[in-house]
């Protein structure tokens, strides 16, 4: 039988040590990202436009949810909302 290395839906996978520090804004924690950290693609839900790879933003998540539900966010679209 195949094996499946699937991530367990209860997991929640760690931030990585190396991005910036952590602040706290309302009931939001807010991670600012460099460009030379951001390797992915992501969808800001600010504006519903790409993140392309280095390009600096910031990670969001609400503070009672957890990281598991973090969003890349835009900065100038994070400061707006």
């Amino acid at each position: 039988m195949a094996r499946h290395n699937r991530r367990r839906t209860d997991e929640v996978r760690p931030l990585s040590a190396g991005y910036a520090s952590r602040r706290a804004e309302g009931d939001s924690i807010v991670q600012d990202v460099t460009g030379a950290q951001a390797t992915k693609t992501y969808i800001c839900p600010g504006c519903n436009q790409q993140i392309r790879p280095g390009t600096a933003h910031v990670v969001v998540w609400d503070r009672y949810d957890g990281p598991q539900w973090r969003r890349h966010w835009h900065s100038p679209c994070w400061r707006r909302h």
